[in-house]
């Protein structure tokens, strides 16, 4: 009998052989084995995708942590030398401030150095004028050298100019006299003043190097 119930196609098939009906059951695997191999196709891709994921994300995690590691060293080495560059100020701004204030201990002495170099200068214009002079006898000149030499080296302030072999020198050499007429006797003599600047000159910088020596005497108490 006809069964309602079926479709045409469907009952002619049952009623065919078990050859027809395996036919009809391999198609209908086929679609089924399919979706069973896509599910498994799928589950393995999306498990490697995400093991793939977490690979790359521990990469790039070590990576930056390595990066911020770089440079959380790179700043704090930055910052020791910045640190280390502002105490270097800091020091030398106070030894500077130091040396200035030894300095101008040094020329205190020294302005009353140059004052008495004053004295000798004046003591050689009027040594010179002798010389220049025909009305001053020789031994009112050469006694005028002599007592010369002797303050020069009793003046403490002058000691360690050494200024004996100098005035020697002066006295020995310089035979500079401007003319006869000349009223101005500071235009006498030549080798004295090239004497009388060196002179200035070497207060000037003892003055220096005793203030530098005061500092290191400073640093080295410290």
């Amino acid at each position: 009998p006809h069964d309602l119930n079926r479709p045409p196609e469907y009952t002619d098939l049952s009623r065919q052989g078990g050859g027809d009906r395996s036919k009809w059951n391999y198609a209908l695997l086929v679609p089924v084995l399919g979706l069973a191999a896509f599910g498994m196709y799928y589950t393995t891709h999306m498990a490697f995708k995400k093991k793939s994921e977490i690979c790359f994300c521990a990469i790039i995690s070590t990576s930056k942590i390595n990066h911020i590691n770089h440079q959380a060293l790179a700043s704090q080495n930055q910052k020791l030398k910045e640190e280390h560059c502002y105490m270097r100020l800091e020091m030398k701004s106070e030894l500077s401030r130091l040396f200035q204030k030894a300095l101008e201990i040094e020329k205190e002495r020294e302005q009353i150095a140059l004052a008495v170099l004053k004295d000798v200068e004046y003591r050689l214009v009027e040594r010179q004028r002798a010389f220049c002079s025909f009305l001053v006898p020789r031994v009112r000149r050469v006694e005028m050298e002599n007592d010369l030499l002797i303050y020069t080296a009793k003046e403490p302030l002058l000691a360690h100019l050494e200024m004996e072999d100098g005035l020697r020198d002066i006295f020995k050499n310089d035979r500079s006299c401007a003319e006869y007429l000349n009223t101005d006797e500071r235009r006498n003599g030549s080798l004295m003043w090239l004497y009388l600047r060196y002179w200035r000159l070497q207060l000037t910088l003892q003055s220096h190097q005793r203030a530098e020596a005061a500092i290191l005497g400073i640093q080295t108490k410290k």
